[in-house]
């Protein structure tokens, strides 16, 4: 078998030595050229280490393994992989010859507007893992990436989360929606925030679509309409338990595509990391990555 592994930030070589007890099995460092250089793939990293290689990942079709080493880990959590100790054992078991592999769905962002500033031609898609948002998720994701990365994953949203709605306005943005064949627009209004979900969480254990399933073909979609900042302040913690979804204000739906269209140009994050500016169209990308779990 050859494994090649990938380190994101914060990881190093030690970090692997527990994955190399079978001395049969090939290593390299890097994601591999094709295919057929690699029989699986590890990512030594969080949702953002994820993140920057899933197309990549999705194009060599192999087995994933993530070994939560990141400021965020929300789509290890939702794989059964929350400790490095539970990535150890699915890995041994993967190779003593286990099956345990699941193939699953990806979310996937279409820009729509005018090239970014400096680029030319349209960009292409960028998949996301966990949930990719706009509005004052954005604004928190975007203070968030500007700490110190051992900051960052000791609640590096929840410390963004006041200093960025003290200065952020809800902005009128309209949704349109798909379900199967059947478009309709689910929101013209001042909405804070809107996210797109694979995963239940994002984020650092945020549970903003706690239906969500990593392999059921759909979309969830969280929308906060404009609220008083106050109130939304009262109501932003119960997001780290999933008991938002009944609060008013709160709208909270399945869609296998959405188009989201702002007043003005809004950041598109994803997964934490900065993708594009709306006009954008989220959509699923169905059984398109094989990974390991326990």
């Amino acid at each position: 078998m050859r494994a090649a592994a990938i380190l994101g930030p914060g990881s190093a070589p030690r970090n692997l030595e527990p994955f190399q007890e079978n001395p049969v099995i090939e290593w390299t460092l890097g994601l591999p050229a094709s295919g057929g250089d690699a029989d699986v793939v590890l990512i030594f990293g969080g949702d953002g280490t994820v993140h920057r290689h899933l197309a990549a990942l999705v194009t060599l079709k192999l087995p994933v393994l993530v070994v939560p080493c990141g400021s965020g880990n929300d789509f290890a959590r939702a794989l059964g992989l929350g400790r490095k100790s539970e990535a150890l054992a699915a890995w041994r078991k993967f190779v003593s010859g286990n099956n345990n592999t699941r193939i699953i769905d990806l979310g996937r962002i279409t820009p729509l507007g005018c090239p970014e500033p400096g680029l030319s031609g349209s960009m292409p898609p960028r998949y996301f893992c966990c949930a990719g948002g706009i509005g004052l998720d954005g604004e928190i994701a975007r203070r968030a990436n500007r700490l110190p990365r051992w900051l960052r994953a000791h609640g590096g949203y929840l410390l963004s989360f006041l200093p960025a709605l003290a200065g952020f306005q809800p902005v009128p943005t309209r949704i349109l929606a798909v379900h199967g064949e059947r478009e309709e627009t689910r929101s013209e209004a001042r909405i804070f925030v809107t996210v797109c979900a694979n995963a239940p969480a994002y984020g650092g254990g945020m549970k903003v679509a706690p239906r969500a399933m990593l392999d059921d073909g759909q979309l969830d979609v969280c929308i906060v309409r404009e609220l008083p900042k106050l109130r939304l302040f009262c109501l932003f913690p119960s997001v780290y338990f999933g008991r938002h979804l009944a609060v008013p204000g709160v709208e909270y739906y399945q869609a296998t595509s959405v188009r989201l269209e702002t007043r003005r140009p809004l950041d598109v994050y994803a997964d934490g990391e900065y993708v594009c500016r709306t006009p954008v169209e989220v959509s699923l990308a169905a059984r398109c990555l094989r990974v390991i779990v326990t």
